[in-house]
């Protein structure tokens, strides 16, 4: 990271100085546990617990310099080394923006770059993330986040990752309101800016889908004159932000739109689910063909975000092509495929949900299942709003339609999901209602024969994930002592 003395941490932030001026931290954590030798702990206040109470524990861990909102002490009272600021969460982001000035500053002095992409949208975000970084690393020091780091803390903290040697920063950004993304905007200032698409994921809390758009173009909007937006022309919602930003827009499409300037010709999908297409770039570079390892149509347009955010940065279109073409999944429960030894093919993408996910995921699921037996194993989508009811009983519906063999849905709150299935026409069997995730366990860990294919769907706090990675173990190793710990 980027080294800021206790004084300039101090002067950056507005905070009064409660320490040696001289210290300089060599890392930042807001997680104790993660304290070491030389860490700048940002003790902030959480949704369960206060940062504060921890900071003893992060000073006995190595930490030098505590970031509070007041002040803190070791166990013995003793007074702790700290800055304190009125806002903890909103001084990294003071910080962070300083050390991404330092960085552009001291590289343009050498005579070198730092590019800087910024990727929204509300499906996608991580995928496109983890593409991007990929390619981006076999031609400079990379710097992405870990997992989905997206929001007013998890970017400082990819921020604090990089240093003059960085070549390439990419940024995901999150948000659960309007006026988040112009935030983080502002904090990090990317070169490039990508658009994904605009869905109902957190509608409840936005407001509507309306408010999802305003939000999600916060980030073409925040570009310079010299910048480039990166919109995909797939999506209306999203197409409609090409006036709302003064940078250059490139416009990418898998369905052949007239305006794109990165289009994926002849696109499908292999036996194996996996995406390809000839990819053709501005100024008729190529077709190149990318067959990639990702699973799932849906992907096509996350490839194309990412091949058209490298090309914005100037990677020839052979490399991002053969980029595209080797990596597989870098994050967890992003369609992550698992094959047991004794025959069973767990599909496990439930590290998120909303209803366009679900649709791609369950379509998936019913392509890669032709002559076999396909379970959807699906929880709840959250944060819908008043939309829940109807999003809820149209996947039911779907799963019926698409000729899912078994679908099991776990918790009370994916219920109308259950409900609809069986007036569709789904029964007996077929269709199953599990309260709890110990009880679709039971269920899968009985009825599961070799040659079944399992996909596992829920919104992140659901929890399905971790029933997805029990199923995935061969059942032998399974121990019961610690099933009900697991969820």
């Amino acid at each position: 990271m980027i080294a800021f003395t206790a004084a300039e941490i101090a002067e950056i932030t507005s905070g009064r100085l409660d320490a040696d001026p001289g210290i300089t931290p060599l890392t930042v954590v807001t997680d104790s546990r993660e304290a070491t030798p030389g860490s700048l702990y940002v003790a902030k206040p959480g949704e369960h617990a206060d940062g504060h109470d921890f900071a003893a524990a992060a000073f006995e861990a190595g930490a030098v310099l505590a970031l509070a909102e007041r002040p803190v002490a070791a166990a013995d009272g003793t007074p702790l080394p700290s800055v304190l600021v009125p806002d903890a969460v909103l001084a990294m982001g003071a910080l962070a923006a300083e050390a991404v000035r330092r960085i552009r500053a001291a590289r343009a002095e050498a005579g070198e770059e730092l590019t800087v992409v910024g990727i929204t949208g509300s499906a996608g975000k991580t995928t496109t993330k983890d593409l991007l970084a990929g390619i981006f690393a076999a031609r400079g020091n990379t710097v992405a986040p870990k997992g989905s780091y997206n929001g007013e803390v998890g970017v400082p903290l990819t921020v604090f990752q990089a240093n003059t040697d960085t070549r390439y920063l990419v940024i995901e950004m999150g948000a659960t309101g309007v006026g988040h993304i112009k935030y983080l905007m502002e904090m990090v200032k990317p070169d490039i800016g990508v658009v994904l698409v605009v869905g109902t994921a957190h509608a409840g809390e936005f407001g509507g889908v309306d408010n999802i758009a305003r939000a999600k173009g916060e980030l073409v909007e925040g570009l310079a004159a010299n910048g480039t937006a990166i919109i995909n022309l797939d999506d209306d919602r999203v197409a409609a932000m090409r006036s709302r930003t003064k940078a250059t827009v490139l416009g990418f499409s898998a369905e052949g739109h007239a305006d794109a300037a990165v289009l994926a010709l002849n696109a499908d999908t292999n036996s194996a689910g996996n995406p390809e297409f000839d990819l053709l770039l501005p100024a008729g570079d190529g077709p190149h063909h990318v067959s990639s390892r990702l699973i799932g149509a849906h992907h096509t347009g996350n490839l194309l975000a990412a091949a058209t955010a490298a090309y914005a940065a100037g990677v020839p279109g052979a490399d991002i092509a053969s980029g595209l073409s080797n990596q597989a999944a870098a994050s967890r429960w992003r369609m992550e495929r698992t094959e047991r030894a004794d025959g069973v093919t767990i599909i496990n993408d439930a590290y998120n949900a909303n209803p366009e996910s679900m649709r791609a995921a369950l379509r998936t699921l019913a392509d890669l299942g032709r002559g076999r037996r396909t379970w959807a194993v699906l929880g709840a989508m959250l944060e819908l709003g008043d939309d829940t009811i109807r999003e809820h009983t149209a996947v039911g519906t779907q799963v019926v339609r698409l000729n899912i063999s078994r679908l099991v849905v776990v918790g009370r709150e994916a219920r109308p999901l259950y409900v609809s299935a069986v007036q569709e026409g789904s029964w007996g069997d077929e269709c199953v209602f599990a309260e709890t995730a110990e009880e679709a366990y039971e269920l899968l860990n009985a009825e599961l024969e070799p040659g079944d294919l399992v996909l596992f769907k829920s919104s992140n706090s659901v929890g399905l994930r971790h029933l997805g990675d029990r199923i995935a173990l061969p059942p032998t190793s399974q121990p019961a002592d610690e099933r009900s710990t697991l969820l």
